[in-house]
């Protein structure tokens, strides 16, 4: 039997919103400009023209960098140093509709202490990074969830000591040798059913296994993962085969992306957006699939011309449900979403802190939800990152600290999170929080809201 499939797209894009500060504004003209100076646009573009004085004004933002405004308060520009000597350039006016954004935020004061721009306990759809106003996160002690250097997937297990009663789920049969075909149907079933495998790369591991459990505590069946004929009818019933086709679109070559996301957390706060860094890892997040594993379903393919049709993951509708609690297993780098009748709807893969610094003990509960936020840095209350002793704000993205997604827990500075690296999950540490891929993140952020709880188990 033949199946298509529809694939719908929504384009993951950052852009840079900049909240002045009344009180800085600065009367400058245009024409004082450093001769080095050199204009970047909210959307990463470099402008070829200095904006013609009576078309915009010189103001300075919150981080004190100097931007040109135009009569509609829109940021036209940030004004940055080259260090090198500027090419003659010309003059033009300003084209209003290239600039204005009618859903630029404001500060809210009730949320400003935790960094946030506008109230993030309200779930609901992921914004289009281009017209999104995005809340900032703060966090004061423990403040990312960066991985570590030690990738020993047993990194982040409690010391053998902990007495405390674990979990038992359904031991997972053992996977025989299969093809990277049937690994990644076995893949998708689970990630479609709710139970992640983590980023979908056709290889075993301890992810896989862990998703094969928790199924298997869920349903009560038995999954053999060795019988893919059984696994391919089932898809049959979730949205067909395991492999579908995109065609490539011009907004997908197109971005906003940046060349590459530093590991210093001042040169990330120098970017105007921490976007995907090319067309492979945004299409690689938007299937669920591990970049590698992309280019080897299409090799030789020229990713950044449209109208290409390449081979990628079909991974079905997103789960939906209403979750009342959660479970953020340490030992087995699992989090499992609960409904209000006790039943288990849900499971990912993560990584929960480490053994020196350690993810809360005990019953917390969700304070917050913010899709898309930014991430502010304080040496003074964090740790220390590199040679940095200021504070500094970093724009959001996909690339950010905390990825696409930040839900915050009442215990002050920590939360359940996205991440830059999905490949990663459940294989190293992290500095306290529950990081997931941005994905399954999303995911769980609309199925969770104010009050949800959540439970940490050793």
């Amino acid at each position: 039997m033949t199946f298509v499939f529809k694939t719908g797209f929504a384009l993951f894009a950052a852009a840079s919103v900049f909240a002045l500060a009344s009180a800085a504004k600065a009367q400058d003209s245009v024409a004082r400009l450093p001769a080095d100076a050199v204009l970047v646009t909210p959307q990463g573009e470099i402008l070829d023209y200095i904006p013609e004085s009576g078309d915009v004004q010189m103001m300075r933002d919150r981080r004190g960098r100097t931007v040109l405004v135009d009569a509609w308060g829109n940021v036209v520009a940030t004004v940055m140093g080259s260090g090198r000597q500027r090419e003659p350039v010309r003059r033009r006016e300003v084209n209003r509709d290239v600039y204005t954004n009618p859903d630029y935020g404001y500060s809210d004061p009730a949320f400003t202490d935790q960094g946030f721009s506008q109230p993030g306990d309200v779930t609901g759809s992921i914004q289009d990074f281009r017209n999104a106003a995005p809340p900032n996160v703060e966090r004061q002690e423990l403040p990312t969830s960066l991985p570590l250097e030690d990738e020993n997937d047993m990194a982040a297990l409690p010391p053998e000591e902990n007495t405390q009663p674990r979990q038992t789920l359904p031991p997972a049969t053992q996977i025989t040798k299969k093809s990277s075909a049937e690994i990644t149907a076995l893949q998708v079933f689970l990630d479609r059913e709710g139970f992640s495998p983590g980023v979908i790369d056709g290889k075993t591991g301890s992810n896989v296994t862990k998703a094969i459990e928790a199924w298997q505590q869920a349903t009560g069946e038995t999954l053999d993962p060795n019988n893919t004929d059984d696994i391919l009818e089932r898809l049959r019933f979730t949205g067909g085969l395991p492999i579908t086709t995109y065609t490539i679109t011009a907004a997908d070559a197109a971005g906003p992306y940046v060349a590459s996301i530093p590991e210093d957390y001042a040169h990330k706060a120098a970017l105007p957006h921490l976007s995907f860094t090319s067309t492979t890892e945004m299409l690689g997040e938007k299937f669920h699939m591990d970049e590698t594993y992309l280019r080897e379903l299409n090799p030789g393919v020229d990713f950044t011309i449209p109208g290409t049709i390449i081979k990628v993951i079909n991974p079905g509708e997103m789960k939906k449900g209403k979750v009342t609690r959660i479970v953020a297993d340490k030992y087995r780098k699992q989090v499992f979403a609960y409904d209000e009748a006790g039943t288990l709807i849900a499971a990912y893969p993560a990584t929960i802190g480490s053994s020196d610094t350690p993810s809360p003990s005990g019953t917390v509960q969700v304070d917050r939800i913010a899709f898309d936020p930014g991430y502010t840095y304080n040496p003074k209350i964090n740790f220390k990152q590199g040679e940095n002793d200021q504070i500094l704000t970093l724009q959001p993205g996909p690339n950010g600290p905390v990825g696409t997604v930040w839900i915050a827990l009442s215990k002050p500075t920590y939360g359940i999170h996205g991440t830059p690296e999905p490949s990663k999950i459940g294989k190293t540490q992290s500095h306290g929080c529950v990081r997931l891929t941005n994905w399954d993140a999303t995911e769980l952020a609309k199925m969770v809201s104010v009050g949800t709880t959540v439970e940490f188990l050793d």
